[in-house]
């Protein structure tokens, strides 16, 4: 056996999932009974397979090099024990490193080019994205407050966590930054009472949330508009404001000023709630062994990963102190699981949905994606955290007495008390 074969030999025998590799030519190496199979179309993915970079390997799956066989969960598993070390180790660079890729973020992210991004993630297909979603197709982190919660549920508790976390009030000028499908928009209008206007830079998902409005009757009281986060009016301060899945598309290079942007747009004693994905790791702008550049070129281009210690830093560069800060890292991990089972046992009526050559090789890199990065997610290679934050400071010394103008009370219990 040449070394090759040896090294990718031996590394399939150290995983702890029975797993199969066939070359090219019929030859099979691994598990006589496997329940993953690599089946190689060509020699250069027995490369990527021994060096166990994952996420290239993943790039050969989506281009039809190699078909990856078994249930996503033991396929993942087996890709975890697969990598050489940690994808969030990364060294700290120098001045030079820090600054490529502060010049790298800015330029990444002009208004035309976040469009774009948005576009190419979002305007797949609304159909596809409804196949695995929650009926309201929120397609964030959800919230497990009980652990026998389905992901419909989960993402209902999720919404509320939110609304209750913002404390918000009938009346209120309400302002969801990046709103998605409008479960989050729809649910503090119905109920909680306010005023709400939620932004997209996705056609899709602005015509369809203009057309939940509408069957509501909430015209008036709710809005939907095509707009960059950049182009928001300052001149009437919004109660409240959430940003939920949309920082990670900002760049690290635009987050003071993103945060910056949301202290104009809220009123004094107002409050922001940031929800969002984190890395892991301090200094790794992405995952490593590839999979950073697979989510870069097939799910989410322009994404950059940001610590929370770093996050937290822009914040307070962004004049905005942050008051209360959660980690729901596993709840994500159980929140993708959810949608990749669904995905999968729906692959049939997805491969209608995403035809041609091109809505193949989509499907493919989703269910990659989904299940990938459920498994980082459950290994802490990636967070997703909370975070709620108001003005700086005032100097005043009644803010312990529940002020009628400041919306934060300084004590958890609002969040966790049962519903009046």
């Amino acid at each position: 056996m040449n070394p090759l074969l040896s090294a990718i030999g031996s590394k399939l025998e150290a995983i702890s999932v029975p797993v199969q590799l066939e070359m090219p030519d019929g030859t099979k190496v691994g598990a006589a009974d496997p329940r993953v199979r690599f089946v190689a179309r060509d020699k250069g993915a027995l490369a990527h397979l021994a060096a166990g970079e994952v996420g290239v390997l993943g790039q050969d799956y989506v281009e039809g090099r190699v078909d990856i066989q078994g249930n996503m969960h033991d396929v993942m598993r087996a890709a975890a024990e697969m990598l050489p070390g940690s994808p969030v180790d990364a060294a700290r660079g120098g001045w030079l490193t820090e600054l490529v890729r502060r010049v790298v973020s800015v330029w990444r992210h002009s208004v035309e080019r976040d469009a774009k991004q948005i576009e190419f993630h979002y305007d797949l297909s609304d159909d596809f994205y409804a196949l695995w979603l929650d009926p309201r197709r929120v397609y964030s982190c959800a919230y497990y407050r009980t652990p026998e919660m389905n992901l419909a549920q989960a993402q209902e508790a999720k919404l509320d966590h939110i609304c209750r976390k913002l404390r918000l009030h009938e009346g209120e000028r309400f302002l969801d930054v990046g709103a998605g499908w409008g479960g989050l928009l729809l649910w503090a209008a119905e109920n909680y009472g306010v005023d709400a206007t939620g932004i997209t830079l996705s056609r899709n998902q602005h015509a369809y949330v203009n057309r939940l409005i509408e069957q509501k009757g909430l015209q008036g009281r709710v809005r939907m508009e095509l707009l960059d986060y950049r182009k928001l009016d300052e001149s009437r301060p919004f109660d409240k404001i959430s940003s939920v899945g949309m920082f990670e598309h900002v760049g690290r290079a635009q987050l003071p000023e993103y945060f910056a942007k949301l202290r104009r747009l809220l009123r004094p004693g107002g409050l922001v709630m940031n929800h969002g994905i984190t890395a892991g790791g301090v200094h790794n702008a992405e995952l490593g062994n590839g999979m950073g550049e697979f989510i870069e070129k097939y799910i989410f281009p322009g994404g950059e990963l940001t610590h929370i210690s770093h996050v937290q830093e822009a914040l307070a560069l962004g004049g905005l102190e942050a008051t209360d800060v959660e980690n729901l890292r596993p709840h994500y991990a159980r929140t993708l699981w959810a949608w990749s089972d669904t995905l999968e046992a729906r692959l049939d009526e997805a491969a209608k949905l995403l035809s041609g050559e091109a809505g193949a090789r989509s499907l493919r890199a989703y269910r990659l994606y989904l299940a990938g990065c459920a498994m980082a997610f459950e290994h802490g290679w990636i967070a997703l955290h909370q975070i709620v934050a108001q003005h700086l400071a005032t100097g005043r010394s009644d803010e312990l007495d529940l002020p009628a103008d400041l919306a934060y009370p300084w004590r958890r219990d609002y969040m966790y008390a049962p519903k009046a």
